[in-house]
């Protein structure tokens, strides 16, 4: 008896290890870390990758991970696996930002061009999207004033707005909105700290992004009094989650800021 609880609690001991712990091998042999944090973060070159479940206390239960499956010069490759359930809100929202060329007014900004190939294997049911996430400020190191969303895809969810239709849809303020050769919808609201520009692809999902995000804010410039006084503070990729089951796969993704 006293081997069996012997046996036991070396089995106990060695699946604390591993959930605490994690690698992934990847298909060209790379031993990939999962991070699983509610605040995890994790430098590669000029990218970091965060999970970010800034909403986890709404959820009754579920779980996010997050790897770099590899990352050469300066493109990236990274997987999350999550799932949630309850509640309405986000729960999180993983993603890899930028680390490098921040900080700087839009008026000396020539250009940021970007590249993402992804795939998602999603339920049905479940309630995300996937999404650049920029944040600009009046202020170098200021807080946060605006935040612009480019969606590429959109899963039975739906943009900060304010205005709304009978049925609880959002409204855009600019429909069929040609840039980067796809057509938008634009919505603006507020989240109550930030002022909110999402621009929606308006049919289907992109995989394949390659397009300089710089017109985006040329748009918002020209058409929405947007200041090119406003320093861009954050940029970021990833999925927003708020509830079902989702496997994102970023194959490639890259984006710089040309002055």
């Amino acid at each position: 008896m006293a081997g069996l609880k012997l046996v036991f609690a070396l089995l106990a001991f060695a699946a604390s290890v591993f959930a605490s712990s994690v690698e992934l091998v990847t298909p060209l042999g790379v031993r990939a870390t999962s991070y699983c944090g509610q605040y995890d973060s994790v430098t590669s070159g000029n990218y970091i990758l965060y999970l970010d479940q800034w909403g986890l206390d709404d959820a009754t239960s579920g779980s996010d991970c997050a790897s770099i499956t590899s990352s050469s010069g300066s493109e990236i490759a990274w997987s999350a696996t999550w799932t949630w359930t309850g509640g309405t809100g986000v729960k999180a929202y993983t993603n890899v930002a930028l680390n490098s060329g921040l900080n700087q007014k839009l008026s000396a900004i020539s250009s940021i061009p970007t590249s993402w190939s992804w795939s998602q294997s999603i339920t049905s049911s479940s309630v995300a999207d996937v999404a650049y996430d920029l944040f600009t400020s009046s202020s170098s190191g200021g807080s946060n004033e605006y935040e612009i969303m480019i969606w590429l895809s959109n899963t039975n969810s739906g943009p900060i707005s304010y205005t709304y239709s009978s049925s609880g849809d959002a409204e855009p303020i600019a429909s069929s909105i040609s840039i980067g050769g796809y057509t938008w919808d634009l919505y603006y609201g507020s989240n109550g700290s930030n002022y909110v520009y999402s621009f929606l692809v308006q049919s289907g999902t992109i995989t394949s992004f390659s397009s300089d995000i710089m017109d985006f804010f040329d748009y918002l410039v020209d058409y929405e009094d947007f200041s090119t006084s406003q320093y861009l503070t954050t940029v970021e990729a990833g999925t927003e989650e708020t509830s079902g089951s989702a496997t994102l796969t970023t194959s490639s993704y890259s984006v710089s800021i040309s002055t």
